[in-house]
């Protein structure tokens, strides 16, 4: 199969662990499927005191797909800030469609279908089903994918998408209304986002909840995308991506295609958006340093700083901490939280790279503190910075610093000065962890010049 994972959001209605960077499909919550055992209670306690031995949703959305079908073709299609964020937890060879900037589902999955094409060299027949990378469902839903496979190479409809069975009227998805109740059945309409009454009128009527999976021949696309947008290829589609109208997959194909069929889900399907949702599936309600006293119910506590949060008589609370910031909010009063994190400066201080991770540990003015952790064989760019200084110093592991073309062993303990115009790069033998502190006038991301890597 091949399957284009749509990896987007801002990052901001599951803040403070959520950013531009980082946004919710990269949060570490669940335990790997072969571990979520309700009775494990060692398991349980790992999660507690720090947080690992825990995946997050990329990583279990992307093991269960290739635990249905080792051969998939996964590609995902995502903004550049995330690219780092899937290399890191999901390795170097994932391949990954680069959106230039964010532009909506159409033009991501036109991008997309113009990567498969042209860089993968996908064939036109071939099927491909697009799908959210976040979904919080069990593999049974993956399973679906194989029936919708069949679909497009029977070639009944243009287009053929999955449609899940609803158990509630929902106002925050689509709806989508079958010509009858079969397994598989030809689409008659598609519904906007109603409310709560017209959704439970689709609802009696036989609709079902629009998911966002959509399945078609890569030529059908191809042609629907040449339609609407002008390019010529992938190169000159990535080089002018930013022309591109802003515009949904639904509005810009699924309203106007008339052959459309769906196929039914009826297992457990949940759209995770908001820290209400997201605590629901929780394995554990504390992760990290943190306790609760016997008087605390429904609440969840999330802590990723090296602090302990004590909490007493929470009552449906969720309290979540990072170096971004700590949230103290009623679970169903969390979902409006998204007006108040766009007041925020918005400054990262939290990132997974493909070498590893930096977390900002303190700002100063005209200084800042930098703790990297960089994984085994991994190495930063060799590059220089004009207006600052830094000073390394070696927390834990080992490895090599190349500074000015001059190698160095590094250990615990070791320290690294390195001065405004100097060269220099580390190379990690096993998992570095560095305090880096920099001194400057000027201190931006935007000071780096990179150079080829040095033969020493």
């Amino acid at each position: 199969m091949n399957i284009v994972l749509l990896s987007g959001g801002s990052g901001k209605r599951l803040w403070p662990l959520s950013n531009d960077v980082r946004s919710k499909q990269f949060i570490k919550i669940f335990h790997p499927e072969n571990e979520q055992t309700t009775d494990n209670f060692d398991k349980g306690e790992i999660a507690r005191k720090d947080g690992h031995n825990l995946e997050s949703m990329v990583q279990r959305v992307y093991s269960q797909i290739k635990k249905i079908d080792s051969d998939a073709n996964i590609t995902i299609a995502t903004s550049k800030t995330q690219v780092s964020s899937i290399h890191n937890q999901l390795g170097d060879k994932v391949s990954v469609c680069v959106e230039p900037t964010r532009r909506d589902t159409f033009p991501a999955i036109a991008l997309a279908a113009a990567y498969l094409s042209d860089k993968l060299g996908i064939d036109r027949d071939d099927a491909v089903i697009i799908c959210p990378v976040d979904p919080y469902v069990d593999d049974s839903y993956f399973e679906c994918f194989k029936e919708l496979d069949k679909m497009v190479k029977s070639g009944d409809y243009k287009l053929n998408l999955m449609g899940v069975e609803p158990t509630y009227p929902s106002e925050k998805y689509g709806y989508i209304q079958p010509e009858t109740k079969d397994h598989i059945s030809k689409v008659s309409a598609f519904k906007e986002k109603p409310d709560v009454t017209t959704a439970q009128k689709y609802i009696d009527e036989g609709a079902l909840w629009n998911c966002g999976v959509f399945a078609f021949k890569l030529g059908y696309i191809l042609d629907r995308a040449h339609e609407l947008i002008d390019f010529k290829d992938y190169q000159d589609l990535y080089d002018h991506y930013g022309d591109c109208r802003k515009i949904s997959f639904d509005y810009a194909v699924g309203e106007h295609e008339k052959s459309i069929g769906v196929v039914r889900f009826s297992g457990s399907w949940k759209d995770i958006g908001s820290w209400n949702t997201f605590a629901e599936e929780m394995h554990e309600k504390i992760i990290g340093k943190a306790d609760m006293d016997d008087t605390c119910e429904n609440s969840n506590i999330v802590n990723e700083l090296n602090i302990p949060i004590i909490a007493m008589g929470l009552k449906d609370m969720i309290v979540a901490a990072s170096n971004d910031g700590i949230l103290v909010a009623d679970k169903a009063q969390s979902s409006y939280i998204k007006p108040f994190v766009e007041k925020l400066d918005n400054k990262v201080r939290y990132a997974e790279k493909s070498w590893g991770s930096f977390t900002i540990v303190d700002i100063q003015d005209k200084a800042m503190v930098i703790r990297i952790v960089l994984l085994p064989e991994h190495k930063l760019h060799y590059h220089s910075h004009d207006h600052r200084d830094e000073v390394w110093t070696v927390m834990n592991g080992e490895g090599t610093v190349i500074l000015d073309g001059v190698k160095t062993e590094i250990k615990p303990g070791s320290v690294v000065s390195i001065k405004a115009g100097q060269k220099h790069t580390v190379i990690a033998k096993t998992e570095l962890v560095i305090n880096e502190v920099q001194i400057g006038d000027e201190i931006s991301v935007e000071d780096k010049t990179k150079y080829d890597f040095p033969e020493v």
